[in-house]
Formats: structure tokens, C-alpha cells, sequence
């Protein structure tokens, strides 16, 4: 390979940070930063004493961190230094003056310098945020980046998701995840670059659309050229002159044309077809090896064509109707907290959860490492995309939640794999939405926000109950008989009834009157507790006796509600055990609780 050749980006081995927008060059800056506690979210970094040592990405309340401390530490301070070996690993040379510094997220709110020079702040625990140092890096010498995180354990303004604001984890809560958990890398770039790109796949129209961002728009003359192609073969090429910094071409897929082979190229989780495509700058042609072209910007991306819609209370993939079989997927895990504890556990992650014969993961108050998103439109595996909640309804709330989701939202859109949007869950920071109208108002505007930054899936506007405005209705019921089960979601007279009142859990499913060709769900159900091993405070919704009275009441319960011909899918509780919540079907080591052939049995009908 060639020093510039794009890599392909059908074929990453899951370390690459933004999967879906790869440069040939980039350096990694995990590993020991020098590291602080503090306490002052003022403090100037030339009077932090750095008196430890931690491992990025890694929290500071996390094993695998190399600290483990779960107190109270509303400040925490990182510093490293880079030079010449990381510029000439991200790519750094004279056709790539600038150099991009990456934070794949920082948990809450960031700041950073370099070489003394104060970068920027960001807000925003899940999102990413780069700023450009090229004219600060030198690359003769050591170069000083410091990093200062402030996350108030206290404030329930900011989406925190299942952080718990104790200092101890309890009920459904967890140890808290802060500052760095996300990749921090280095990436060497042309003045100018793309930003950022996106995917609007109207599989059914035959076309794909590219929505392209540059760092500034163009002063002189720029071409941009496109290029899709699936296992070799050309499915699609456009050069068009860019004039400003946000542009958009539309490219016809003519070989969709063909109705006889429509479906070949389609992405489902049966078959999760990929389509490579390379963009290039400057009139660049991005030619079948990959060349970059004469000296512009070049990257490599990859899409899925699909469709997802709603109808005669039926989810639709690709026109056809979809079952759902989904697990609630916390991705905690207990050396890493909510980062991930390498690249190859995102992999597993998923593949785990397809052996259990799930279908879909709704991952659970957090927005997910894009990686693990890569993996899940590599191997098949829907997602229910989900962002951390706020616990307070305030003005300064329903900035933050926005600003964040809004940012998630446009970073994620283009993963095939994500099949529904879900701002909130169970009224979390909107606990009295049932009679307060501001905050009826808020659910409604969240849903309506999401459609308008992408109209292609179903958006649910509070997952659980007190609904105001979603296109799929989702029931969260944690009753422990099976049968009690069979009866309540086994006719659609029995489930009309449900929906016209109070909940499993006391609480109006629906807000609004509903059209009654909307797909109904039930997004949490089963829970049952069972370890053979001592956790602190071990917790489920119901509990089991022994592995054989647990594999009975998970199989049951499953069972009962895959049988049901009137929903349109189904979310169990959960994938894990996490903390002292230990109602997975799996323990905290992703180890089954009883054998999986059973659960797959049970899950996926074989």
C-alpha cells in the first residue's frame, strides 16, 4: 500500500475513531497522560500539581484507568506531550500543513491548551470535538497538551444517563464515568478538508445523496469528486464544483433501476450489505487504488441502503415487515465504566449479542463509540439509538439535552444500523409531563427536531409511556408471570385496552391520541435477577432460585411475548449484569448465565 492509499473502509479491524470518514494517517495519544484531581473548575493550568499517573481513555473511577477512585471529583486535569513521532504517524508534511486534534468525547464539559495556548471549551459528555493546532504544533520539539474536565456529580441539569449522583451506585444507577472516555488522536489534513459527510440512502428512489462539509468555504476553484462502488463494481461516480462550505449532490444508482436485482444491494441484519465510497478535493480523482489525486483531500466512507417505515402497525425494513428482537444493552463495563475496555470488546459486544439470537440493541441511556456502531452495520445488528437523560426539567436542561442530542444525531445518521431515535425515556427529566404542558411541549419539540434533521426513521418521543408524539408506541412492563404476559399482549383487543389507559406501571402510555396504524412494542420487559457469586445490594425486577428456575423464567417470559401476533417487537432486560443491577443473561464478564443455545431458543425462535 501506498503511503497515501485510502484504506478500505469496508475492511477496518474497529480501532479507527469516525469509522465512517477514514484518512490514511492518525495517531493514537491513549495511554499514560500525567493526571490530577481538583476542585476549582477555574483553575488556571500552571497551578494544577500533577502528582499521578493515568491511562487514557480510560476514567479515573475505572480500574482500567489505573486509579479507581469513585469519590466525588467534580475537576480532573490530564497532561502529555507529543512530537515528532506522533506528527509523522497522523500524516503531518508539507501537502498536510494542518493538524486536527480529536476528542471522541470528554465527560462534561472540556477545556484545553497547548503549549499554553488555550485551544477552546466544549459542552457535551457523548459528543466529539476537534480543534484545528496546526500552527502550534512544532515538530522539533515536545508539545504540551493539557486537558482540564469538569463533571459536577451534583448537577442533574446534564444529560447523565444511568451516573449515579451518590457517591455510591444504587437501584438502576452506576458508577460514574469522567472526563476522557473516548479516543484522543491526531490527524494531519490539506488546508482545505472535508469536516464531515453524511448519508441520505433513498434506497427506494434509487439515488444516494451526499451531504459534504469543508473546514471553510472555497476561494478558488474546487472540484469534488464521488465515487461508490460495492465489491469492485462501479455502482456510482460524480465530480461537481463546490461553492460553499456545506454542499450536496445527489447520485443515481442505475443499476437500482432494475426491480429483478433491487434487493441484492439492500442492507438488512440477514444480509448487512455495504457500499465503499471515496471522496476526493481539488479535482482529485479518486481512482480504484485509492490514489488521494494531486494533493487535495481524500477520504474513505462506506453506506447501506435501507429503508425503515411504519405502517398497519408494522415496523417496515426495506418494505417488508420487521420483527424486532431486541436487548437492552447497557454497555457498562466494570473495569471501564462506560468506556469501552479495548476496541476489540465494541466487536464482541455485538457479536455477543447476535449469538443470542437478537436482532436489535437498544443501547440504553448513552450514545454509543461510533466504533461500536461500525460493528453493528458490518455484522447485522439494528440499533435503538438513545442518548443520556437529565433528571430536572429547567431551562438550562433542555439546552444541554438538545444541543448534545442535536450534535449525536448528525454524527450518527448515516450508520444503517440505526432504526429508531429515542430523546428520552420513562418522562426522565420530564417527570410531570402527564399535566405540565412546557414539558408535553419539550417531548413534542425533541421529536419534531430529530425528524427535521433526519426524516428517515421512526423517532420515539418518550420510550416506555407518555407518549406525545412518536411514530412507534413502546410499553415498558416488568411483570413476572408469563402468562399474565400471553394474556395482555396476545390479541389486539386486549392491547387496545392497555394502550387506552394506565400502564403496567401506573403511568398513560399515550399523550396524544395516536393514529391507530402505529407499530406497538414492548421496549422493557423480563429483569429477573439471579448470580452465583456475592454483589453488594444485587437487585432485579423479579429473582430466580438457580440457573435452572432462572433459564425457566427468561424463556417463559420471552416466550410469551414472542408468541404475541399483535406486537411488533420486543426489548428484553438486559444484556448484563451491571453493578448491582444483575438481571442479565449475562454476568458482568459477558459469561452466560445458563447456555446460550437455550436462550437462542427461546430469542430467536431456533
Amino acid at each position: 500500500m501506498t503511503a497515501d492509499r485510502l484504506p478500505d473502509p469496508l475492511n477496518q479491524d474497529g480501532s479507527y475513531p469516525r469509522p465512517q470518514l477514514v484518512r490514511p494517517h492518525w495517531s493514537d495519544l491513549g495511554g499514560e497522560w500525567e493526571f490530577a484531581f481538583g476542585s476549582d473548575p477555574e483553575q488556571a493550568p500552571e497551578d494544577v500539581e500533577f502528582d499521578r499517573t493515568i491511562v487514557v481513555p480510560y476514567p479515573p473511577e475505572a480500574e482500567l484507568s489505573g486509579i479507581g477512585d469513585t469519590g466525588y471529583h467534580p475537576v480532573v486535569w490530564y497532561r502529555r506531550t507529543f512530537g515528532a513521532a506522533e506528527l509523522t504517524e497522523a500524516g503531518f508534511a508539507g501537502s498536510r500543513p494542518r493538524v486536527l486534534l480529536h476528542f471522541g468525547a470528554v465527560d462534561f464539559a472540556a477545556d484545553v491548551w497547548l503549549n499554553d495556548r488555550y485551544l477552546g471549551h466544549h459542552v457535551g459528555g457523548q459528543t466529539p470535538f476537534h480543534f484545528d493546532v496546526g500552527g502550534l504544533v512544532e515538530p522539533d520539539r515536545a508539545n504540551e497538551l493539557v486537558v482540564r474536565a469538569v463533571d459536577d456529580p451534583l448537577d442533574v441539569a446534564v444529560p447523565r444517563g444511568k451516573q449515579d449522583w451518590r457517591e455510591s451506585p444504587h437501584s438502576i444507577w452506576y458508577h460514574r464515568t469522567t472526563g476522557i472516555w473516548q479516543p484522543v488522536w491526531l490527524e494531519a489534513v490539506p488546508g482545505l478538508h472535508v469536516e464531515s459527510l453524511s448519508w441520505d440512502t433513498a434506497a427506494d428512489a434509487a439515488s444516494v445523496e451526499l451531504e459534504l462539509v469543508l473546514n471553510a468555504r472555497p476561494s478558488g476553484e474546487v472540484w469534488a469528486a464521488v465515487r461508490i462502488e460495492h465489491d469492485g463494481e462501479l455502482l456510482a461516480e460524480s465530480r461537481y464544483r463546490v461553492l460553499d462550505t456545506t454542499s450536496h449532490l445527489r447520485l443515481a444508482l442505475s443499476r437500482q433501476r432494475n426491480g429483478q436485482q433491487y434487493e441484492e444491494l439492500l442492507w438488512s441484519p440477514a444480509n448487512p450489505r455495504l457500499l465503499s465510497a471515496t471522496v476526493s478535493l481539488d479535482g482529485g480523482d479518486p481512482a480504484a487504488d485509492g490514489d488521494p489525486g494531486r494533493g487535495g483531500d481524500a477520504v474513505a466512507s462506506y453506506l447501506g441502503l435501507r429503508t425503515v417505515r411504519t405502517d398497519d402497525r408494522c415496523l417496515l425494513l426495506n418494505d417488508r415487515p420487521f420483527s424486532v428482537r431486541a436487548v437492552l444493552s447497557q454497555n457498562y463495563w466494570p473495569e471501564s465504566h462506560l468506556a469501552a475496555p479495548s476496541a476489540d470488546a465494541l466487536r464482541r459486544e455485538v457479536e455477543l449479542i447476535l449469538e443470542l439470537g437478537f436482532n436489535t440493541a437498544r443501547v440504553h441511556q448513552k450514545a454509543e463509540d461510533p466504533r461500536f456502531l461500525y460493528w453493528a452495520d458490518r455484522l447485522g445488528l439494528l440499533i435503538w439509538a438513545e442518548t443520556a437523560s437529565a433528571y430536572e426539567f429547567s431551562a438550562r436542561s433542555i439546552q444541554l439535552l438538545t444541543e448534545e442530542w442535536m450534535q449525536l444525531v448528525q454524527r450518527d445518521r448515516s450508520h444503517p444500523s440505526i432504526i429508531a431515535w429515542v430523546p428520552l425515556n420513562e418522562s426522565w427529566g420530564v417527570q410531570h409531563i402527564s399535566h405540565d404542558p412546557r414539558q408535553r411541549a419539550y417531548s413534542r419539540g425533541l421529536t419534531e427536531l430529530t425528524r427535521a434533521i433526519d426524516g428517515t426513521r421512526p423517532v420515539i418521543s418518550n420510550d416506555g409511556w407518555e407518549h406525545t408524539d412518536s411514530d412507534l408506541i413502546t410499553i415498558h412492563d416488568y411483570e413476572s408471570d408469563p402468562e399474565v404476559l400471553g394474556r395482555r399482549y396476545g390479541s389486539r383487543a386486549a392491547l387496545d385496552e392497555l394502550i387506552a389507559g394506565p400502564g403496567p406501571a401506573g403511568r398513560r402510555i399515550q399523550l396524544h391520541a395516536s393514529a391507530p396504524t402505529r407499530p406497538i412494542m414492548l421496549t422493557e420487559f423480563g429483569g429477573v435477577s439471579w448470580i452465583d457469586h456475592d454483589v453488594d445490594d444485587a437487585w432485579g425486577y423479579s429473582s430466580a432460585r438457580d440457573a435452572a428456575d432462572f433459564g425457566a423464567r427468561v424463556t417463559g417470559l420471552i416466550g410469551a411475548v414472542a408468541d404475541s401476533t399483535v406486537l411488533a417487537g420486543f426489548c428484553y432486560t438486559q444484556l448484563a449484569d451491571t453493578g448491582q443491577e444483575t438481571n442479565g443473561l449475562l454476568r458482568a464478564d459477558r459469561t452466560a448465565k445458563v447456555p446460550v443455545e437455550l436462550l437462542r431458543a427461546a430469542i430467536a425462535g431456533r
